[in-house]
This record gives C-alpha cells, structure tokens and sequence, in this order.
C-alpha cells in the first residue's frame, strides 16, 4: 500500500471525528471509528480519546515519533444520516485506503450535504408529534390542536433564540417559558381543557431524550466521562425546560 504522511492521515481522521460529533453521534462510535479509519492506514499505537466537546488522536509513525492531533467542538446538531455516512465511508477505507485529499473531498461533501427535508418540513412534523403527544398522556382532542400551535412555535422560538444567543441553555428557558405562557393562554380563553396536559406535549421537542439514551449507552461501555458530561448537559435541559414552565405557572 501507497505510504502518506501521518499528519495528512490524521487530519482525515480529525476531520471525520468533527462530522460525527457535530451531528450527534455518540463517542463510544466516534472512537471506533478513528480507530478503524486510523488502522487501514496501517498506523500503530493508536489512541482516541472522544468526548462531547473535544477529540484527540495519537498515532506512531514509521520514525517511531508520535503525532498528536486536537480538536474543540463548539457546534452540535442532530443530522444521523451524516453520521451514517461517515460510517460507510470508514467501512470503505477498511476494505480499500483511498488517499487522504480524496478522503477529505468525500468528508467535505458529506458536510456539505444538505437535509432532506426542509426547515419548514422539519417545523411542522415537530407540530405535530407535539399535538399527538397529549393523547398519549391521558389528553383529549381538544388539547391537540392547542398543543400543535405552543409546540410548534415555541420549537420555532428556541431555533432562532439558539442561533442568536448560541446558549441552548438560555433558548430553552425562553421557549418553555412561551410555550407555558401559550398553554395558559389558550385555557383561559376555553381554547383546550387541561393546561399541564398541553403544556407535557408542547415541551416535548424541547425534551433531550437523544442525549439521555447517548449518556447511558456510553456509561455501559465504559465512557464514564463522556457519559457523565451528557447526561449533565441533558439535566441541564431538564432544568431550563422546568425554570420557564415553573415561572409561567408561579408569576402568572
């Protein structure tokens, strides 16, 4: 097989790690897949540490030297389909090492790839399950279409708040805040029966059960600190959800 320099190498794997992460994917795969990328390249000593908001990779070269690469994550979104494809893409390197520029073009374009549905596409389908969500939770008709409308917009509300702030923490209390303030609103005007049931199924959106089911995966296979530091940011949710619900039902 064709030798590359380890520092191009490395930047493929980086690079691959970033996609990853920044579309949700959980650490304990991350690292897997560094490994396996970082193996088809016949690289020895491989080590990957991966946590929510960093990565590191060191890897011994043919001089016996090793080379470390560090990467900080700031931006998070849920796109598994990126994820996936990255995945397939390390499935290839495993059978066939392409060169690393040509790996770093196909990283590029799976960046680059666009959703295949709509922002306004994506809004409504949250509308939705969250009009869906009270009949679940012992609801009638009646609070569906109120729960679709608090659910949606406030959906809509943290989206733009996160964009503007890029403090999620923050955009959740204002968007559980108005979706509280939205529910009680349309109760007293005889818009919807119970307010807490509206209320239950227009903060689910908000609700951070990816993250949750992510932190006790990564706990069983052993990323403690990984799986530690998601289940606290999604505590945090937690919280900033019941801050701005608490003060709507308290203050007013």
């Amino acid at each position: 097989m064709q030798k590359y320099p380890v520092a191009d190498i490395l930047d493929v794997c980086v690079e691959a790690g970033r996609v990853m992460l920044e579309n949700g994917a959980e650490t304990y795969r991350v690292e897997d897949t560094l490994y396996r990328i970082a193996k088809s390249y016949n690289l020895v000593y491989i080590n990957v540490f991966v946590v929510p908001t960093a990565l590191i990779l060191t890897v011994q070269g043919e001089d016996g030297q090793d080379h470390t690469e560090l990467l900080r994550m700031t931006d998070r979104q849920t796109n598994l389909e990126k994820v996936s494809m990255v995945n397939d893409l390390s499935r290839q390197l495993a059978q066939r090492a392409l060169a690393p520029d040509k790996v770093k073009l196909k990283l590029t374009n799976i960046k680059n790839t666009p959703r295949n549905f709509s922002t306004l596409q994506r809004n409504l389908a949250i509308a939705f399950a969250c009009g869906s969500f009270p009949l679940l939770f012992g609801g009638t008709y009646d609070d569906m279409l109120p729960a679709f409308i608090a659910g949606g917009l406030g959906h809509i509300l943290f989206e733009v708040i996160n964009d503007w702030t890029n403090v999620s923490f923050f955009a959740e209390m204002v968007a559980s805040f108005f979706i509280g303030l939205l529910a009680l609103l349309f109760t007293t005007s005889g818009f919807g029966d119970d307010v807490n049931i509206i209320i239950i199924g227009s903060v689910m959106s908000l609700v951070p059960g990816m993250a949750i089911t992510n932190s006790f995966r990564d706990l069983m296979a052993g990323h403690l600190l990984a799986g530690v530091a998601v289940l606290a940011k999604a505590f945090l949710t937690a919280g900033a959800i019941g801050i701005g619900i608490a003060m709507v039902l308290t203050f007013l």
